[in-house]
């Protein structure tokens, strides 16, 4: 393919008990065929799960100017869309592009994915040579709103593949629907030979099996749908079953009384002893969104037809419980301010029985009299007030969050801007934890000190789901000024994972260098800004069904 650089050799050993010598192509040649024409019948009802009702929705229609976009179109010059514009590029895109490119992956000829980083002043390599499913999204967008699929394509097919290799942590078998958290190419240059070494939280730092590698996985089928138009992918036997056994997992009864899903430490983003067990929103967010896309995806057979019945009933009670339970404006925080504790029947007030005393001091002056957000954590006797900005953002993108809920947490970015946002986007959570509360939550962890990594770290990479939710809710100001912040210095910082510090104003202490997903969470927020027609890959329109809001049971509130 033009613009391609050579094979990156992956040299490093990792053992796993899922590697290969020789691999499938699973049909790679053929999946790469010219996609079949669409009926315009299927298509119009296809794009009008998307962008198409927007001009209902609560987008500021001014902002956009045109919404052309078409499936399948590429920019219109031979370069990178995001240099192509009405003024100067900035001079960093194409550098943002060269090192894009540079972190490519490729099996057998074919690309399949970009590394973690490319940092050749680290002397430890560790897993940053590998493809990781959620660092791989948002290198996805941006080659398919350069007009670049296949390479998601082959990303898709081969993450599908290693979904069904028989995965064991010790002698533990994990559950049939798990996708990877990552895998890198080994390339044999005497046997020219590639092989693929899957991990699927066996060699992960904690041992914990991502939660959110499947649903980032459905997240991008449907984005790849809806930027290319082609159906075959996501109609396919393969992809439809996978989208089973991921769905099996997740809408599976049990013990719990909850529509959220229970999930460990370290199963996200936050992928180490953060105190985000129990039913963090990031990955609730993630839920909400795969559950929204898989339904637009699943075939009406006679196996998806219960899987779409599931995925209803699931969506509406965890809109609901989301939207009451999880929302903390100023109003409900005056409410859990005088909460009543160990009531007992369904006429309680306080169903999770939350201490009033429990709510830290700092939320008081963080609460502005306009504005709200979805909190980290409800479960009994626990709310974690912590303000976490992925699942925040992944809330609107979803419409997890109501037009109202979105427009307030915007409101609280822009009213908090220098605590949530500072001098480096964004703040992955606010605010840190430190002395001996950060001993016991995080386990006296090195890394997640007070406002670093994990513990009030900010990430560039969290500029592009910011400039969605943006550009969704009409305010695309607020993105133009993270994005100039981000310009100012990100390059000459050599694009690190990580800056440090209240405001962001250090780069990590740990922090890799050329780190993937923060170029190209650069290059996703500046395309979608110029053409903001792209936000429909990644954006759900609220479901008309879940209208109105539905309010809170006379059990919560008196």
């Amino acid at each position: 393919m033009e613009g391609y650089k050579e094979p990156l050799v992956v040299r490093v050993e990792v053992a796993s008990h899922c590697s290969l010598s020789e691999m499938d192509d699973f049909h790679l040649t053929r999946a790469l065929e010219k996609p079949r024409q669409l009926k315009i019948e299927r298509k119009r009802s296809f794009d009008e799960r998307s962008m198409s009702e927007l001009s209902n929705g609560y987008v500021r229609q001014d902002s956009f100017l045109e919404m052309a976009h078409s499936p399948g179109s590429r920019s219109m010059l031979d370069t990178p869309l995001s240099v192509r514009n009405s003024f100067e590029p900035h001079p960093i895109i194409a550098e943002a592009w060269e090192a894009l490119r540079r972190s490519m992956v490729f099996f057998r000829g074919q690309p399949v994915g970009t590394i973690a980083a490319y940092d050749h002043a680290s002397e430890e390599v560790l897993n940053y040579d590998q493809v990781f499913v959620r660092d791989f999204v948002p290198s996805a967008l941006a080659f398919l709103m350069n007009g670049e699929p296949d390479i998601v394509k082959n990303f898709l097919l081969k993450t599908l593949q290693l979904q069904g290799w028989e995965k064991r942590v010790d002698r533990f078998k994990l559950g049939e629907g798990v996708m990877p958290a990552s895998f890198k190419v080994l390339h044999d240059p005497v046997r020219k030979t590639d092989t693929i070494v899957a991990d699927f939280g066996e060699s992960a730092i904690g041992r914990v099996a991502p939660v959110d590698s499947g649903f980032w996985w459905i997240i991008l089928l449907r984005a790849y749908t809806k930027s290319t138009g082609d159906l075959t992918l996501s109609e396919s036997p393969e992809c439809q079953k996978g989208m089973r056994l991921i769905l099996s997992l997740c809408l599976s009864e049990g013990f719990d009384t909850f529509p959220t899903l229970l999930c460990a430490d370290g199963c996200s983003m936050v992928d180490r002893r953060m105190g985000v067990y129990g039913y963090p929103i990031e990955i609730q967010a993630l839920f909400f969104m795969s559950l929204r896309c898989a339904l637009s995806m699943l075939k009406p057979d006679e196996e998806g037809r219960e899987f779409i019945e599931r995925i209803v009933k699931r969506l509406h009670a965890l809109s609901f419980h989301m939207r009451n339970y999880f929302w903390l404006d100023f109003q409900q925080l005056n409410d859990i301010y005088r909460f009543k504790t160990e009531e007992y029947s369904h006429t309680a007030v306080n169903k999770f029985n939350v201490m009033p005393d429990s709510i830290p001091e700092w939320v008081f002056d963080f609460m502005p009299l306009r504005g709200g957000y979805f909190v980290g954590n409800v479960s009994p006797a626990r709310m974690d007030f912590r303000w976490f900005s992925l699942g925040n953002c992944v809330s609107i993108l979803s419409s997890l969050a109501t037009p109202d809920q979105s427009m307030a947490i915007m409101d609280l970015l822009e009213h908090r801007w220098d605590e949530l946002v500072g001098e480096m986007p964004l703040k992955i959570c606010y605010p840190c934890i430190e002395g001996h509360e950060w001993r016991i939550v995080t386990g006296c962890d090195p890394k997640n000190t007070r406002w670093s990594y994990h513990n009030g770290g900010s990430w560039p990479v969290l500029l592009w789901t910011l400039t969605a939710a943006c550009i969704k809710t009409g305010r695309p100001q607020i993105a133009r000024r993270a994005i100039d912040l981000i310009e100012s210095r990100l390059h000459r910082d050599c694009w690190p994972e990580y800056y440090d510090g209240k405001k962001g104003s250090y780069v990590g202490k740990q922090a890799r260098k050329y780190q993937t997903w923060s170029i190209a969470g650069y290059l996703v927020a500046k395309m979608m800004l110029e053409d903001p027609s792209h936000i429909g890959m990644i954006s759900l329109e609220e479901d008309k069904q879940m209208q109105p809001v539905i309010k809170r049971s006379a059990s919560w509130t008196c």
